[in-house]
């Protein structure tokens, strides 16, 4: 007996033993796994992840902003209707407001009928409990109920009912992860709690049960059983009257649609990294300036050139367009892949690139503030300089040359050599200014690391900061940064003056003037524009880069073409390859309504002159009309039309042929030294002898200054006259031999029984 009686014991008092340590095991364990309780339930500072960005009407989504973890669309707790409020407690908790945290009583309830049904059939968590699933989220397992009732009891010692009921009405989960009696009356209606019926107000009540089994867009009999059921138990527990109820059974639900998302992607990612995160983290949806549905045409009219363009190796291209008077982004599209897919990840908007001859207009405008004119003569004529131990040599697009040209023409017909004499005129330095004043802050070398070449588009720019500068052109030189949220319109001291108004109004004259192109482009070609337009084209080295970039008086539009990966095209230029898409934008736009004629420049004045000369037209002269600022139209008289029949109306310049390009010196920046030099070779020149061609098959021009009248000259190659040339003839082609060699010219001029010797020139062949 004492030994049963004994064991009796020793059991027992294991088996409270095994139970406080089982109860300190759950102490333990329970205070490891409790989280903190936070010390506010405001989200106003935290983190929004990506905010939902909206076109400019505010009814087309660019992005999906449901990815935060707190919706930013919150209400205080007395502008949400009270009819909602009571029918989430009567719905969700209906002892809300008298338990502590946790409602035993259901949980009894819903521990019965769990039991007898054999499975889980009702859910027992209070409206504080589930703010704490939210606050912290787990595994849904019986420790976690555990855990979020005691985090429930602590929660309500810190928080009064209301703020809890205020910050679970917020954050509530629907379905497509929106968050929040707001975003779910927005999704489900598009209207705000405070404008919904009754039925509609106790549908969001329901819809939280089970956002996509009662959505009403897809199960509207599910939904309204629900919502009349609700609307019943209300009824009878006296949240409703026998009015509101008539009304319940007798209202619909209205609807909305679905907002169509805008595919944005680049420009998304460029307002997302660009706008003031205090902006983005406090509101929960931001209208920008983008044009949904001019986006979605530009982007389909630019794919289907790309893919017109697929057999001569263009995969990629972009486009953006502006409306000059904001400065507003209205569209905004890069394309890339085979598959006709925008990859956000690759931006041609931002990206810089070489932009080719479309700097050539703000060159020009440059030397028309220092003292040029449109009808200003500019050489075209080989030209060639040294770089290091090489030779650079610039040439047209098409390797002709026409002799002296206005600056309408040069500029008109995109010609490279009178490019590089005005930038030899206005400076490399005061050039570049300009361009970082136009917006170009990617321009960040100095002057001497970019040369003359960057008359000629050397330099990498982005498609944004081409079109920015553009715009200010159409803006007679007014300045704006680009923006791309809709906002108030623009106050007149937010614009800067970059360009003087006339030069600017010249320029854009010059570009929308079909004759001005007419050698280069001929006549019937892409640029010419219905309504007046001002147009550039421009192309990189090898054809890697295309572009056009066009403006009238209300929009400015760029397009860029070639290959993010840098291989070349197989010879597309901007005149073939953008020029149509700039077409096609300008005449989506035109649909819409006028794109704007250029206003006229107060003070401008056309005069009559000479297409040869540039003077003012004589009785001879076949005259052209052009463009002047006041005090800067010629005041001579052109006599060249009553001179010999060479120089008259009708007979063009002599055309030389660029395929051996030399250089000429710019009159402007010649010395004025009776001292000949040679021109090319320059000094340490090292030629390269191709091992592709047969070596008797390669040679090399040496020159001196055409403008020298010569009546012979002798080529002298290491002491020994290699070659002689005649009259006026400035060139004499050497074969290539390996080597290192010193040479210098005898040139003899009318009149002089003695010649003039050249400096020696040392260079070497390899």
């Amino acid at each position: 007996m004492k030994t049963a009686r004994r064991m009796r014991i020793n059991i027992a008092l294991c088996g409270l033993g095994l139970l406080a340590a089982a109860l300190v095991l759950l102490a333990f364990k329970t205070a490891r796994d409790l989280q903190p309780i936070p010390t506010t339930l405001s989200v106003g500072d935290s983190q929004v992840k990506k905010p939902e960005l909206l076109d400019r009407t505010g009814l087309n989504t660019l992005c999906v902003s449901y990815q935060n973890r707190w919706s930013v669309r919150t209400a205080p707790l007395y502008e949400i209707p009270r009819l909602l409020q009571n029918g989430f407690i009567l719905s969700e908790d209906k002892r809300f407001f008298d338990h502590g945290g946790v409602d035993w009583l259901a949980r009894a309830h819903a521990l019965v009928q769990d039991l007898l049904s054999l499975r889980a059939v009702r859910g027992s968590s209070s409206i504080t409990e589930q703010v704490v699933r939210m606050l912290h989220p787990r595994p849904r397992t019986l420790w976690s109920k555990w855990l979020e009732g005691m985090e429930a009891v602590r929660l309500e010692k810190r928080f009064s009912k209301n703020q809890i009921l205020e910050f679970y009405l917020n954050q509530v989960p629907y379905g497509h992860q929106r968050r929040g009696v707001i975003e779910g009356a927005r999704f489900y209606f598009d209207r705000d709690p405070a404008t919904l019926n009754i039925r509609e107000c106790l549908a969001l009540v329901v819809l939280v049960r089970a956002p996509s089994g009662l959505d009403p867009r897809k199960n509207l009999g599910s939904s309204r059983k629900r919502i009349l059921a609700l609307a019943a138990h209300m009824r009878s527990g006296g949240l409703l009257s026998a009015e509101q109820y008539e009304a319940v059974l007798s209202e619909r639900l209205q609807l909305a649609r679905f907002r169509s998302v805008i595919e944005a992607p680049q420009f998304v990612q460029y307002v997302l990294g660009t706008v003031s995160s205090r902006i983005l983290n406090s509101r929960g949806a931001i209208t920008t300036s983008l044009d949904g549905r001019l986006q979605q045409k530009v982007a389909q009219i630019l794919w289907n050139r790309i893919e017109a363009l697929r057999a001569s190796d263009v995969g990629d291209g972009a486009a953006l367009v502006v409306d000059n008077r904001t400065a507003e982004v209205l569209a905004w599209v890069s394309q890339s892949g085979s598959a006709g897919e925008s990859k956000g990840w690759v931006d041609g908007v931002t990206v810089r690139r070489q932009p080719g001859s479309t700097l050539k207009p703000f060159l020009y405008s440059l030397a028309l503030e220092m003292g040029w004119t449109a009808s200003t003569l500019i050489e075209d004529a080989p030209l060639s300089e040294p770089v290091s131990s090489g030779l650079h040599l610039f040439r047209n697009y098409s390797r002709t040359c026409y002799g002296p040209v206005r600056l309408r023409v040069a500029l008109g017909n995109s010609l490279n050599t009178p490019a590089v004499r005005t930038i030899g005129f206005t400076g490399t330095h005061r050039f570049l200014e300009r361009l970082r004043s136009l917006g170009m802050t990617g321009l960040n070398k100095p002057a001497d690391y970019y040369g003359h070449g960057l008359a000629l588009g050397d330099a990498e720019v982005s498609l944004f900061e081409l079109v920015q500068a553009y715009s200010a052109l159409a803006r007679h030189g007014a300045f704006l940064p680009l923006r791309t949220l809709s906002g108030p319109s623009l106050s007149p001291g937010q614009s800067r003056q970059v360009i003087d108004p006339s030069a600017a109004a010249i320029i854009s004259d010059i570009l929308s003037d079909p004759q001005a192109r007419m050698l280069e482009f001929g006549e019937g070609n892409l640029l010419r524009f219905p309504a007046p337009t001002g147009v550039k084209t421009g192309t990189s080295t090898d054809h890697r880069d295309c572009w056009t970039v066009g403006f009238s008086d209300r929009y400015t539009v760029g397009v860029w073409m070639g290959n993010l990966s840098d291989r070349p095209t197989r010879g597309i230029s901007g005149a073939i390859g953008p020029a149509l898409v700039l077409r096609a934008i300008f005449a989506e736009l035109d649909r819409d309504g006028d794109t704007g004629a250029f206003t006229t420049w107060p003070g401008l004045q056309t005069v009559s002159i000479c297409p040869v000369s540039g003077l003012l037209a004589g009785p001879g002269c076949p005259p052209v009309e052009e463009k002047f600022k006041p005090g800067a139209a010629p005041v001579r008289l052109c006599s060249m039309h009553s001179a010999p029949p060479s120089l008259r109306a009708g007979h063009k310049p002599p055309v030389a042929d660029c395929a051996v390009n030399v250089r000429s010196t710019p009159s402007s920046t010649r010395r004025a030294s009776p001292l000949i030099e040679l021109l090319q070779p320059s000094s340490g020149l090292q030629i390269a002898i191709d091992p592709r061609i047969p070596l008797g098959l390669q040679a090399f021009a040496f020159e001196i200054p055409r403008e020298v009248e010569t009546t012979r000259v002798q080529w002298v190659l290491n002491g020994k006259a290699v070659g002689e040339t005649g009259k006026d003839q400035h060139q004499f082609v050497w074969p290539l031999r390996r080597g290192k060699y010193t040479l210098l010219a005898r040139v003899w001029r009318e009149g002089c029984s003695s010649a003039v010797q050249t400096p020696e020139v040392r260079f070497a062949v390899k």
